[in-house]
């Protein structure tokens, strides 16, 4: 066996830090679902303003505004405005190495989805964004 990425939001801006919370990083369901990215699973979290790493897990949020949120401890580690990284990781068989493809999911400073890079061409990738189930013009952030 093998660890290799399995979802990854990048850049994505964290809009509160709860340190009174019991621990944990809050992802709005919506970006959860399209990063393929399950409620208590085990992420690793990179800050790019500071260097920061860490290991915590996902809480669904079951707001409408993108909110990235960390809790607990780890709201010591970021700052409101803050890009990071979010990821994933996955045992799989070393012999279908060759054939997995992660899922790597893109956003704004909103936190918008704006991209989805996993093993698609840009017509697959433009094909997934419309079938999603979101109407961006009528959205209020």
């Amino acid at each position: 066996m093998i660890e290799m990425l399995k979802s990854k939001i990048h850049r994505a801006r964290v809009t509160d830090a709860n340190l009174n919370y019991e621990g944990s990083i809050t992802i709005y369901k919506d970006l959860m679902k399209f990063a393929n990215i399950h409620e208590f699973e085990k992420v690793a979290v990179v800050n790019i303003n500071n260097g920061q790493r860490f290991e915590t897990y996902v809480i669904k949020g079951e707001d409408e505004y993108n909110s990235i949120c960390l809790n607990g401890a780890a709201a010591r580690l970021v700052s409101i405005g803050d890009k990071i990284i979010i990821m994933t990781y996955v045992h799989i068989e070393e012999t279908i190495v060759a054939e997995h493809k992660p899922t790597i999911v893109m956003v704004d400073d909103k936190n918008r989805i704006i991209d989805n890079v996993t093993n698609r061409t840009p017509t697959d990738t433009s094909e997934l964004l419309e079938s999603y189930d979101y109407d961006w013009q009528k959205k209020i952030y």
